[in-house]
This record gives C-alpha cells, structure tokens and sequence, in this order.
C-alpha cells in the first residue's frame, strides 16, 4: 500500500453526525493546508451534533499535526458537540495526549471564599519562612565548617580576595556612609532642639543624640545602607555566576563555592561593618554638634563636655557588639539568594531584591532582640 504523503481530512454528513477521516503527513511543512482543513472541519462540525474523527490512515504526525487535530477536538467541544476518536495508530498515542494536556486551566476551580483564600496564602508564607529559615541555617553551617577549615589550616584562607573585599564594602563605602550619618545626626539635633527648646531643656539634645547614635540610630542605619549596597552586590555577583554555570564549574574542579566565593565575602563584612559603624557614628555625633553650634548657639565645648557626662564605655560596646552580628546577617542572606538564582534575568533581579528586603528586616529585629537583651542585663 502506498504511503499518502499530501494530509488529507476527508468529510461526509450522515444524518446528524460528521464523519471525518484523517491521512497522510500531519506534520509542519504542511501547515498552510493543514490549518485550512481544520478550520473547514470546526465549522462544519458546529452545525451538527456529533463528530467522528477516523485517524487510522495517518502516517506521519508530528508536534504541529497533533496541536491540530487537538485544535479539532476542543473546537468541537466548546460548542457542544460530542466528538470521538477512532483508529488512532498506538506509535502516535503520546504526542496526541501530550497536545491534549497542554495550555489546558481548570474553568471549574472551586471558589474558595475570603476564609479559605487567607488560610492558603497563609499555608504559602509559611511555607516560604520555613524554607527561608532551613536555607539559612545551612548556609550558616557551610560557613561554620569553612571557618573550621580555615583554623586547622590558616593557608587556605584566601586572603586576597578577602582585601579585594574589604577595599569594596568598607574604603569605598566611607564617603556615603558619612554623608548619611552627618545628615542623620543633624536632623535627630535639629528636630531634639526645636521641641526641647519650649521647655528651656536645649542641653538635653546632646544626651538624646549621644545614646541614640552610640547605642540604636549609628549601627542601625550603617548596617541598613551595607544591606542595600553590599548585600545586594553579593546577591548580584553570586547569581550572575550561578546563571553563567560558574558555580558549577568550580564543583566540577573540586573546589568549595563556600571556600572561594562566600567565606571571603562574609569575612570582609563582619570586619567592615564595625569600622563603618564608628565611621558613622562619629559623623552622626559631628553633624549633631554642628546643629546645636549654629542652631542652638551651643559652643562645641559645652556640646563635647555633656556628651562626656552622659556617654560611657558601655553605650559605646552595645552599639558596636551588634555590628558584626548585622554583618553576618547581611552576608548569610545575600549568599543564600544569589545561590537561589535561575537561569534568568528575571530571577537575577527577584532575588537581589528578595535579598535587600530580607537582610534590612532581619537586621531590624536583630537590633531589637539585642535592644531587650541589654535592657535585661541593665546596660
């Protein structure tokens, strides 16, 4: 028998039934006459109240040929009209049900109320804390072994690119740093002078000013801008390399990402944050003095004598022992999202927001786990 190799979709009317009988080639390069022979058989088959689909003769069938003839039965099927399929050769049974699966939605999903809404939404953010958490924990202990390793064997570390590091996060962030921080103070100074002044209490601005930047605003406010600017880098870098298969490449030489790509980041962070810290708070308490200086008529004696009364060593070691904990914080989650990154732009730029948003919201409850901590000590 010799094989058709034109497709062919021939009809009969039978009373109320449409007989149609498939063959020959359903494949790609016959797409013009293919697409005309569906179209004719739609039409016709809306007309009447049952179809026959004989695809016996069919001797080639590819991904285009199947997407049509399901085309055929779903157009059918929307205006109501019963259809079978009959004579279907079984070498063909597997594109035909994977046409028949595709691009398909649920036209029934049951309405779950308001209730029911909120409690998935809930089930969904659970989910996504509990995985956030597991994820961070073990990215914690990668680094808690890779610091082990370091110690048995100090040469390992890579200290160069610790530096390089170091010389991006913490030297070139100064300028920025101070700026905020000057600015930061001078406005806490400015908004402490204008209400303390109804009450003749101006000199009380410098105790305000001094606790808040020593103890909360100082750390606090470094560590959120470290978060937006490095934390966010990292998260870009390690994606990038994810998506170009580097990360791979590096488990392909017998290398740790952990060892040669985070470790040094982390490292660099907790050692930078600290040294930012004071940066910025000496800046905050310099912005905050020039205020009362110009705006006050406070001299800077009088400004630096009561900050000497009322500042003590303790509030300076509250605010600069939250540093690296921030900086470890900041440096666990901006590696954990950059390794969550897929192949995809799109995911690049999901992650390194998911990663700013979550490293400023840990380190604002961080800051508040420690500030009831000292409250509990009484320091």
């Amino acid at each position: 028998m010799a094989l058709i190799d034109e497709p062919l979709l021939r009809s009969a009317t039978l009373g109320d039934r449409l007989q149609l009988a498939a063959a020959g080639s359903w494949t790609a390069p016959h797409a013009a006459g293919l697409e005309a022979l569906i179209d004719d058989a739609v039409a016709r088959g809306r007309k009447l109240s049952r179809v026959e689909l004989n695809m016996a003769a069919v001797e080639n069938l590819d991904t285009f040929g199947a997407w049509l003839l399901e085309r055929l039965l779903r157009g059918c099927a929307e205006a109501g009209r019963g259809i079978s399929v009959t004579g279907l050769p079984d070498r063909f049974h597997g594109i035909i049900n994977e046409a028949h699966q595709s691009n398909r939605t649920s036209a029934e999903q049951p309405h779950e109320g308001v209730v029911g809404s909120a409690v998935a939404g809930t089930k969904r953010a659970l989910a996504t804390i509990t995985q956030d958490v597991v994820l961070n924990v073990a990215m914690f202990g990668a680094l808690v072994f890779a610091a082990m390793r370091v110690v048995v064997k100090p040469g390992s570390l890579r200290l160069t690119s610790v530096v390089h590091h170091l010389d991006r996060v913490c030297w070139k962030a100064v300028p920025i740093v101070l700026l905020i921080t000057v600015l930061i103070g001078a406005i806490i100074a400015q908004q402490g002078i204008f209400h303390f002044r109804r009450f003749g209490a101006e000199v009380y601005v410098v105790d305000m000013l001094g606790i808040l930047v020593m103890r909360e605003i100082g750390v606090l406010i470094v560590a959120i801008m470290i978060a937006g600017r490095s934390g966010s880098a990292y998260t870009a870098e390690l994606g990038a390399m994810k998506m170009r298969e580097e990360i791979d490449a590096l488990h392909t030489m017998g290398l740790d990402p952990i060892d040669v790509l985070v470790l040094p980041r982390v490292l660099a962070l907790v050692i930078a944050l600290p040294i930012l810290t004071f940066l910025g708070s000496m800046a905050a308490l310099y912005g905050g003095g020039m205020v009362c200086w110009l705006y006050a008529g406070m001299s800077p004696d009088i400004f630096l004598g009561r900050l000497r009364e009322i500042i003590s060593i303790d509030h300076f070691e509250v605010g600069m022992s939250k540093a690296p904990f921030m900086a470890l914080v900041i440096g666990i989650v901006a590696s954990v999202e950059g390794m969550q990154v897929k192949g995809s732009a799109e995911s690049l730029g999901l992650q390194t927001t998911a990663s700013v948003v979550k490293s400023i919201f840990l380190v604002i409850v961080l800051d508040g786990i420690f500030a009831m901590f000292f409250a509990a000590i009484g320091k």
